[in-house]
């Protein structure tokens, strides 16, 4: 008895020392799980991803420049989403991307709703071209500031108007419905395309004026540039206006507009380049400026210049100087991509104008910049 006794004690000795060792070993688990998060951290994930969202009107370009980019410093990924100025300027203002852009300027009542002072820097500028889907009319189609806005307006509602028939005497138009096509969504283009009609059109800018997103009186809505020149397609008698690089992507026949000075010009680089220099040295301190209607003789009437919309008080420095050393290659080295994709490189004056600009983008008083 006395030996099953011991055996017994024994047994239930080396249970206990067996169980406190489990014990031990199930409080190292947290010491093994703990591997994993240090992997996750910034510095061991690979690439920085910097976040982007907004205007859609140089989106090819933004494109090119942020592939690019990551050839130069293959630290830094860029995501840009193609959502429209107004969400581009509604997410920087919420601080959920780390760059906003807008082809059209944030307004006053806009920027005293951030929560911090926004800089707009001019990345480059581009043409609105008024795109149109008439079978058989390739080229050719000539309109005036007048009829434009008409047409907007719902006035003119047939392709055989006498007012187009004689502006386009060697056309033969239809007696087909005029179709117009605008953006649904908050538009930086938008802005453009109704900053142009009401300075031509008293009416344009007593009923409807300019804006990112207006009352249209008339017409189907399109989401981005690539939804307005994707309706036009499908709508034989369609017109709208879409940046000069969604028409010659997808081959969308464009007119010739009436300038200031009396020319009938084609919305082509060098027309760009000839509206966006005449303006280069009546810039505002804050760069918001429009370059509609531009008087030079040989300037196509609805160009604009596009903008990066970002804090200059940075609250991350790792992201924000990523954001400003991106944005200084941009306005260099960048813009040797501009005139294959049908933006204009901007004027030398603008580049010094940006650079000081982004310069004062700072971290707690200390510029970001990369020197």
């Amino acid at each position: 008895m006395h030996g099953r006794r011991s055996i017994i004690l024994l047994m239930v000795a080396l249970l206990l020392i067996t169980l406190t060792l489990g014990g031990c070993g199930g409080n190292s688990q947290p010491a093994k799980t703990a591997e994993p998060a240090k992997k996750s951290e910034p510095s061991q994930s690979g690439p920085l991803l910097l976040n982007g969202a907004g205007a859609t009107f140089p989106y090819p370009l933004y494109s090119k420049w942020f592939d690019e980019y990551t050839k130069v410093n293959s630290n830094v990924r860029i995501n840009y989403q193609s959502i429209g100025s107004g969400g581009g300027i509604n997410q920087i203002t919420q601080k959920t991307v780390n760059f906003g852009a807008s082809d059209g300027p944030m307004t006053d009542e806009q920027l005293s709703k951030a929560p911090g002072e926004i800089l707009h820097i001019p990345t480059t500028s581009g043409a609105v071209a008024v795109a149109y889907n008439l079978p058989g009319i390739q080229s050719g189609l000539k309109l005036d500031a007048a009829t434009l806005a008409d047409i907007y307006l719902g006035k003119i509602k047939k392709w055989n108007d006498s007012r187009l028939t004689k502006l386009n005497p060697d056309l033969k138009l239809p007696a087909t419905d005029i179709v117009v096509v605008h953006r649904s969504d908050g538009s930086g283009t938008t802005f453009i395309f109704t900053d142009y009609l009401s300075q031509v059109s008293a009416e344009w800018k007593e009923k409807v004026g300019k804006s990112t997103s207006v009352k249209w009186p008339t017409g189907l809505g399109g989401k981005g540039n690539e939804g307005v020149a994707g309706q036009i397609l499908q709508t034989p008698g369609g017109i709208g206006y879409v940046e000069l690089a969604y028409a010659l992507q997808n081959k969308i026949a464009y007119a010739q507009l009436k300038n200031q000075a009396g020319k009938f010009i084609e919305p082509s680089l060098p027309a760009t380049t000839v509206a966006a220099a005449g303006m280069a040295d009546k810039m505002p301190a804050d760069l918001r400026v429009s370059i509609v209607n531009s008087p030079a003789p040989d300037a196509y009437p609805i160009v604009g210049f596009t903008w990066i919309l970002i804090y200059k008080n940075q609250d991350d420095p790792v992201k924000g100087k990523a954001v400003v050393d991106m944005l200084w290659w941009a306005i260099h080295d960048g813009q040797k991509y501009a005139e294959p994709l049908h933006y204009a490189r901007l004027p030398e004056q603008v580049v010094k104008l940006n650079e000081a600009k982004i310069k004062s983008i700072n971290y707690q008083g200390k510029s970001l910049l990369s020197q």
